[in-house]
């Protein structure tokens, strides 16, 4: 069901299912000519009948309707290729469209992530269930998207509503918010959350993600935002606060990264198994592949930002990356 949480702005909370997140949550923005839905869901059939039947209660006709993308993650971009027409626009980063596209086209768009896993510690075996229970497994179409690129500062209107784009870095390299600065509202993606913490994952490349959150978090604090409008859980009010909590958090995560790291050289899945985890868990071997997939990768951002301030030292073999404080 939609819900009307501002004039003219709907909260449709799309289901996950046999997933910890449950929901995501899209916005539905009602214009006088053109809508705009900020995100869509992940590609499973209960997500799209819910957002099916949202949209036709709202008496939506996505010929009129543009999409917002803020991020490239199954969870929100997964039901694009399933809403949009020839009318439709789709807005998103250069970065974001590119995995996307990827992600629908590939043969095999996540035997890189396989072999990520692997060379940070994971066993064949456990790599390959994890992979398979990642949402993005559930996005090939074969059919690329076309995409109409945003820039951060533009301006898109839809209705009494003026959206800036914001380029907010970290949680995705291509994730963009967007910000109503006269009715000081924020669709923030997955970039500030009021009841978990954004996973910053990074099992790829050679950047610095945790980093780039953390300055996009600041980024985002000097703006004047009355209520934000998240991708997943409760809508709040007190953005600054929140922004504060997420910054001491890894703050935490880094020095304890650091002191697991004085007993190294070890894999990112040695330093994931000793750090603190907000799961239900006895011991990590119990632990579901998946979710060691997501907490290891959280390490490895932890790790790598130590390594680019020069305190964690690399160490690559053959076929597997250690790392040790130096």
């Amino acid at each position: 069901m939609a819900e009307e949480i501002l004039p003219g702005v709907f909260r449709i909370v799309v289901p996950i299912p046999h997933s910890p997140l449950k929901a995501t949550n899209a916005y539905l923005i009602k214009g006088k000519e053109r809508n705009l839905l900020v995100d869509t869901g992940q590609n499973r059939a209960e997500s799209l009948a819910e957002m099916q039947k949202s949209l036709g209660e709202l008496s939506i006709d996505m010929r009129d309707t543009d999409i917002f993308l803020t991020h490239m993650h199954a969870d929100h971009s997964g039901l694009i290729a399933f809403l949009r027409t020839d009318g439709t626009r789709i807005y998103a980063s250069a970065s974001a469209a590119e995995s996307v596209n990827f992600m629908l086209t590939a043969d095999s768009p996540m035997e890189r992530l396989y072999q990520a896993a692997c060379r940070n510690g994971f066993s064949p075996v456990e790599a390959r269930a994890a992979i398979q229970r990642h949402p993005g497994s559930d996005s090939g179409t074969h059919q690329a998207l076309d995409f109409t690129f945003v820039a951060d500062g533009q301006v898109i209107e839809v209705g009494t509503y003026k959206l800036t784009c914001v380029a907010t870095p970290g949680h995705t390299q291509g994730h963009f918010c967007l910000y109503e600065p006269v009715k000081n509202i924020l669709f923030s993606g997955d970039h500030v959350l009021g009841d978990i913490s954004p996973n910053i994952t990074h099992y790829l490349g050679d950047d610095d993600p945790l980093a780039d959150f953390l300055n996009s978090l600041q980024k985002v604090a000097r703006l004047n935002v009355g209520i934000v409008l998240p991708g997943h859980r409760r809508i709040f009010t007190d953005c600054r606060g929140r922004i504060d909590e997420l910054l001491q958090h890894h703050q935490r995560r880094v020095e304890e990264a650091l002191n697991i790291l004085e007993n190294g050289p070890l894999t990112g899945y040695e330093v994931a198994s000793r750090m603190t985890w907000d799961m239900v868990y006895h011991t990590w071997d119990s632990v579901a592949p998946a979710q060691k997939y997501f907490a290891t990768g959280e390490a490895l951002s932890h790790i790598h930002f130590l390594e680019h301030q020069g305190l964690v030292k690399r160490i690559d073999n053959l076929d597997m990356t250690l790392y040790v404080r130096c």
